[in-house]
C-alpha cells in the first residue's frame, strides 16, 4: 500500500509534469520573454549603463552591445562585486559566490543571487519529479538517499557567503527530505575526500539506501569500498536502491563497470548543474538527451564549435539552432552574467521539446595538428572499444604526442583499466577506427601519413585519483579531462610515475 509521502509525491509530480509542458512546448516564447526581462532587470547596474542596455531591444543589438565573455574578461566587474559593491552585474549584492577551480583563472567566484538560487533547487527536484511521474516509481521516496557533494561549511567575504555550489545548496534540502539524508552534516564537512567517503560508507552501509547521486567516478569509489568491506555487490547492500542520479561527466565509459558493482540494473537521471546555472535534465528516460531549461532565468545563446574561435562568430539563438552540430553555449542569467562562455559544448538531440547531450569542454580538445577531436568522439570510441573487448576502466585522459622519440605525431591514450584487453593492440585499432569514423579531419590525418594511429600508455592502479590529490582536486567538485591539446597531464603522469 502507498504511504502518504508516495501518493502526495505523484499528485505533485503530476502537477510539475503539466507545467513543464506549459513552458516547453512554447520555447521562442519562453525565451523572449526570459531575455526582456534580464534586459529590463540589469539596466541599471554598472554593467547594464555601461553595455548601453536602454538601447537593447532585439538580439542583434545584444550582440552589438554585449560581447562575448569568459571568466578573465568578466573578472573586473567580479572583483568588484567580491569587494562589497553593489549593483554592479546584478541588483544589489549577490547572496552567495559559488567557488571554483579553473585551469587559468585559478579560483573563480561565480555569484549566485536571489533570483538565480531557487533555480537550482528546483531543477533537482523537477527531474527527480518528472522521473516519477513518467515511470511511476514511487517507492523509493521512503527510503534514504545520498548525495555525494562538497563541504556545506560557508565563509564570508565581505558580507556574502562563498562555499562549493554543492555545499551551498545543501542548506536548501526541503524539510521532507531531511529525515531521508544522507550523510549526516558532521560528515559532509570532512573536507578529505578520501576520509569522507570512508565516514560515508560508515554512516550508509546499514541504512536501506533507494537513491544515491553524485559524479560517476566519486561514486564508482563508494561502491568499491562497501564491496571491499561486505563482500557483496551493492544490491545486496541496498536490495531497494533503483535510481542513480549524476551529472558533470559523461556516465558511457562508467556504465558497464556500475553495472558489475552494483549486480543490476537499475534507473538513472542525468543532470547538468554548473555554477553558473541548472542548465538541464533528463526528462524521460525513453528519450536520448536532457531537457534543455529555457524557462529558468537564463537567456541562452549558441556558436558553432568550429567558429567559435573566429573574430566575431555568429551567435544564434535556440530557434535558430540544428541537430547534430557541435556548439558553444554562452549565457546571460538572473545571477548578472552577460554572454558569458560556460566552456562547454553541446549537441541536440532533439528540438520538440529542445534536448541535448555535453559533448565536452570548448578548452578540453585536441586540435594540435587540426582534427578537432573532442570529449564525446573518445567517449564513444571507448565505449566501442570495452563492449567489444569485454574489458572495462576506471578513468582515462588523451593528449597529443608532438615529438616524439621516433616515426609520426600520435595520440597518447592514458587509460587505467579495471580489467585489462587480452590484446591491447587489438584495443587500440578498434579506439583508432572509430575515432576515424566519427572525425572526417582525424581520418585525413591518418590516411595521409600526417599523424600514426594512437597508443595506449596504461596507467597504475589508482594512479588518477593520485594524480588528482597531487593537484589539490580530489573532491566531487572536480573531474579529469578526458582532452588537453597539451601534455601538461601526461607530464604529471609521468613524472609522478604513474605509468607502467
Amino acid at each position: 500500500m502507498a504511504s502518504l509521502k508516495q501518493i502526495l509525491a505523484k499528485v505533485f509530480a503530476t502537477y510539475i509534469q503539466r507545467k513543464t509542458h506549459n513552458w516547453s512546448s512554447q520555447p521562442i516564447k519562453t525565451q523572449q520573454k526570459v531575455f526582456r526581462r534580464l534586459i529590463e532587470k540589469g539596466a541599471n547596474t554598472r554593467f547594464g549603463k555601461e553595455h548601453h542596455f536602454e538601447a537593447i531591444k532585439t538580439h542583434q543589438d545584444f550582440c552589438r552591445h554585449v560581447p562575448i565573455r569568459d571568466y578573465e574578461d568578466l573578472k573586473p566587474h567580479i572583483n568588484l562585486v567580491v569587494e562589497g559593491q553593489d549593483n554592479i552585474l546584478w541588483p544589489g549584492k549577490p547572496l552567495y559566490f559559488a567557488k571554483t577551480s579553473g585551469t587559468t583563472s585559478g579560483t573563480k567566484y561565480i555569484p549566485i543571487t536571489r533570483e538565480s538560487m531557487p533555480h537550482h533547487i528546483e531543477a533537482a527536484r523537477n527531474a527527480i519529479l518528472l522521473y516519477l511521474a513518467e515511470t511511476g516509481n514511487t517507492g523509493f521516496v521512503d527510503g534514504k538517499m545520498i548525495f555525494l557533494q562538497g563541504s556545506p561549511e560557508l565563509i564570508e567575504k565581505n558580507g556574502i557567503k562563498l562555499g562549493r555550489l554543492s555545499g551551498i545548496v545543501a542548506h536548501y534540502v526541503p524539510s521532507y527530505l531531511q529525515k531521508n539524508r544522507l550523510p549526516s552534516w558532521d560528515t559532509n564537512c570532512i573536507e578529505d575526500w578520501e576520509k569522507k567517503v570512508d565516514a560515508i560508507v560508515e554512516e550508509t552501509i546499514r541504512e536501506d539506501m533507494t537513491v544515491i547521486s553524485g559524479i560517476p567516478p566519486w561514486v564508482q569509489m563508494y561502491f568499491e569500498k562497501i564491496i571491499e568491506k561486505t563482500g557483496k555487490p551493492i544490491s545486496e547492500v541496498f536490495p531497494h536502491f533503483n535510481l542513480f542520479i549524476y551529472g558533470g561527466v559523461n556516465f558511457d565509459p562508467y556504465r558497464k563497470k556500475f553495472q558489475q558493482l552494483i549486480g543490476k540494473k537499475v534507473d538513472s537521471i542525468e543532470l547538468f548543474p554548473a555554477s553558473e546555472g541548472f542548465f538541464a535534465f533528463q526528462d524521460k528516460q525513453s528519450e536520448k538527451g536532457m531537457l534543455l531549461l529555457l524557462n529558468s532565468g537564463i537567456f541562452y545563446e549558441f556558436v558553432k564549435a568550429e567558429d567559435f574561435f573566429q573574430d566575431n562568430p555568429k551567435r544564434l539563438t535556440i530557434e535558430q539552432v540544428e541537430l547534430d552540430v557541435n556548439y558553444v553555449m554562452i549565457v546571460s542569467s538572473n545571477a548578472g552574467l552577460w554572454a558569458y562562455n560556460v566552456g562547454d559544448t553541446i549537441k541536440f538531440t532533439c528540438l520538440k521539446p529542445y534536448r541535448l547531450i555535453v559533448t565536452g569542454r570548448i578548452k578540453h580538445f585536441i586540435s594540435a595538428f587540426g582534427e578537432h577531436v573532442i570529449s564525446k568522439e573518445v567517449e564513444i570510441a571507448m565505449k566501442k572499444g570495452l563492449e567489444e573487448m569485454q574489458s572495462s576502466i576506471t578513468e582515462f585522459t588523451v593528449a597529443p604526442q608532438i615529438t616524439p622519440v621516433e616515426g609520426l605525431p600520435y595520440h597518447e591514450w592514458f587509460i587505467e583499466f579495471e580489467r585489462e584487453p587480452n590484446d591491447l593492440n587489438l584495443f587500440a585499432d578498434i579506439l583508432d577506427k572509430s575515432l576515424q569514423e566519427q572525425n572526417s579531419y582525424y581520418f585525413d590525418l591518418i590516411s595521409g601519413n600526417i599523424l600514426q594511429p594512437l597508443k595506449i600508455t596504461s596507467v597504475k592502479k589508482n594512479g588518477f585519483n593520485i594524480y588528482m590529490k597531487s593537484i589539490g582536486k580530489q573532491d566531487a567538485q572536480n573531474k579529469l579531462p578526458r582532452l588537453s591539446n597539451d601534455r601538461s597531464i601526461a607530464d604529471e603522469l609521468e613524472s609522478l610515475n604513474l605509468t607502467k
